[in-house]
């Protein structure tokens, strides 16, 4: 019965060209079935568009840095939950979560999604990305030690004859497929510069990226599912085409990231999605390809450029100078280059488009592996003399509708989101956390956001870690913001509006409201003297029971006094103190915290409960 319910709602939520196209798909997925369904085929046998078999891979447009000596050798690739590699590394149709595995069935009738027999399936997909292909080849493309080469030929020919075409969990996701090319091309790039290679092995990744890319031509993301999957499978497509010198998949990966740079940004920078891991995803697929058009020499849109800086800068404005980052929506740590083994995936971004564009966005000690290899020792030396945008004092994005305030010392970090809720008819990633805020002190959370936790499995913590009860921000009823109609369908949702703002280096003023709750509305104003003194007034035009959310760090300790909290961390010491029109009730309670995806820990939330129309917080820092 909630199956039927949830199709009936995502059904509301396409349009009538979406559902001719997903109904094209189903024609094309039965002719599929016919070749594929009852004879298992590797990816790797043979090519499967004859159109395509007399391609061959010019490795040398990867324009990889042969001569880097700034490389690591490990050979193993951190997995989401904190779960071993060692223990994994074959385990390729693994559950994770429970120790059963996904089936060996035809993808196309895979049912993936809130498996809580089997487990997530977006901790799978990191082992089937295959970033240890990559990895390997490039140990043994600078070392020459042996082991490198024979165990990635161990892991290669063991995934290809688990893994049939379109058979298994690591088919199900197009954009799977996509950073899976991505990973083989660098793989076979990397082995291009070593000796003693195996013939079979490079005929293998060569047939292997082929069809999967020609694959993802025929199946990329559209309409209300168009958003950064399309542009990862439009840069794998892209990355194929100049490896190959195939000008239709050039063109029609250029043709996608240029139509969508427009549809799926604000003109300020700020990604539709409204979460920031996601915005630097999706700039790292931008990224990649629009190095390669410059290394190809290839015409580059003119639209790239000045908007791709804008979303840069917009980056780098939620980063503290401790590391630290304010951001809202989900985040599954999802990346599509890694030759290091991990690695801050912001930084990495930040430092790819510094070489890219006329100015730097990181400090130059900031800088990963994976950088030098993408660029030649005469531009990491020549980095240094671009100018650096640094984030100067405290900004409001009121289009992309998030504002990143600090202190005069950068001590103090604070991010307050009054944005839409997310991308497209169905805001997949976004959170019920209109007008919430997070604070970091000293590089430390402690008024947190709760993070994202899981995606596939364990429906209610999927909710939990998105309801507005959750966040810091005013839960009214016990109600959401916005409907939740699926882990990632959202149907009514809280529309928020910017009224009022001020930033300057003194003083900052920022007022927003939502819809959410209406007839009721829910304004916020945020006031800050950029040193240690917040001031939040929340101001509500109906009735019913408000809860004002204060989610804390799990490391931050809290001591309740009549109506005074003290709020303590390390050396820090935070006082809250309340004003409102009628009595308020002060209470603890308990709340789940990600740190990392696939991971939780018990926290803390204050929650100040009302039935008055106006309440102020007042939070003084003593650092």
């Amino acid at each position: 019965m909630k199956n039927v319910i949830w199709l009936f709602n995502r059904l509301k939520a396409m349009s009538i060209p979406e559902v001719l196209w997903r109904v094209s798909q189903k024609t094309l997925q039965k002719k599929e079935e016919k070749l594929f369904k009852h004879t298992k085929f590797a990816v790797t046998n043979l090519v499967f568009n004859k159109k395509l078999e007399n391609l061959n891979i010019h490795a040398e447009n990867l324009c990889l840095n042969g001569v880097n000596k700034e490389y690591s050798l490990k050979s193993s690739i951190p997995m989401l939950g904190e779960y071993s590699y060692e223990k994994y590394k074959k385990a390729w149709n693994a559950g994770f979560q429970t120790n059963n595995c996904w089936p060996d069935m035809f993808s196309y009738s895979l049912e993936y999604k809130q498996r809580d027999d089997i487990g997530d399936a977006r901790t799978n997909w990191e082992l089937n990305r295959h970033f240890q292909f990559a990895v390997l080849a490039k140990n043994y493309a600078v070392s020459s030690d042996k082991a490198y080469l024979e165990e990635l030929n161990d892991l290669f020919y063991d995934w290809n004859e688990n893994n049939p075409f379109l058979w298994g969990i690591s088919w199900v996701s197009v954009m799977e497929a996509a950073i899976r090319v991505s990973n083989w091309c660098y793989t076979y790039c990397f082995l291009s510069m070593a000796y003693d290679v195996p013939q079979s092995l490079m005929d293998g990744l060569r047939i292997g990226i082929l069809n999967m890319t020609d694959y993802i031509t025929q199946h990329y993301s559209r309409f209300s599912s168009a958003n950064n999957h399309l542009i990862v499978e439009a840069y794998a497509i892209g990355q194929s085409g100049i490896l190959f010198e195939y000008q239709p998949w050039i063109d029609t990966a250029v043709t996608i990231l240029t139509r969508e740079l427009p549809l799926q940004n604000y003109a300020d920078g700020v990604n539709k999605e409204l979460s920031l891991h996601y915005q630097s995803f999706y700039m790292e697929a931008m990224g990649l390809m629009l190095r390669l058009l410059q290394k190809n020499q290839i015409s580059i849109p003119e639209s790239w450029l000045p908007m791709l800086d804008k979303m840069c800068c917009y980056v780098a404005d939620c980063m503290g100078i401790n590391g630290e980052v304010a951001e809202f929506g989900d985040n599954d740590e999802g990346k599509i280059l890694d030759l290091c083994g991990g690695y801050n995936h912001y930084n990495y971004v930040l430092g790819l488009y510094s070489f890219l564009l006329q100015r730097r966005y990181i400090s130059l000690d900031s800088m990963c592996e994976n950088l030098y290899w993408l660029f030649t020792e005469e531009e990491i030396n020549n980095i240094g003399l671009k100018p650096l945008y640094s984030p100067n004092g405290s900004v409001c994005y009121k289009e992309g509708g998030n504002s990143v305030l600090r202190s005069k010392d950068g001590r103090v970090l604070i991010g307050i989101d009054h944005a839409a809720l997310g991308f497209g008819s169905i805001a997949a990633h976004g959170h019920g956390d209109a007008l919430s805020f997070q604070m970091f002190v000293d590089g430390e959370p402690v008024f947190a956001d709760p993070g994202t936790y899981i995606y596939h499995c364990d429906l209610n913590s999927r909710n939990e870690f998105r309801m507005t009860k959750n966040h810091n921000t005013v839960c009214i009823d016990n109600k959401n913001q916005s409907e939740m109609l699926g882990a990632f369908l959202w149907g009514k949702r809280a529309e928020c509006k910017l009224i009022d703002y001020k930033v300057d280096r003194e003083k900052i003023r920022i007022e927003a409201c939502h819809n959410g709750y209406a007839p009721n509305i829910h304004s916020r104003i945020f006031e800050y003297n950029c040193a240690d003194k917040l001031r939040i007034t929340d101001s509500f035009t109906g009735g019913g029971k408000k809860e004002i959310n204060f989610i804390l760090s799990p490391y931050v300790e809290a001591y309740v006094k009549g109506e005074i909290i003290n709020l303590k961390y390390r050396d820090i010491n935070i006082n809250m103190q309340f004003e409102c029109e009628s009595e308020i009730e002060i209470k603890k309670d308990k709340r789940f915290y990600s740190k990392s995806y696939g991971s939780k820990c018990q926290t803390s939330a204050l929650i100040i409960s009302t039935k008055g129309l106006w309440v102020t917080t007042y939070i003084s820092l003593n650092i």
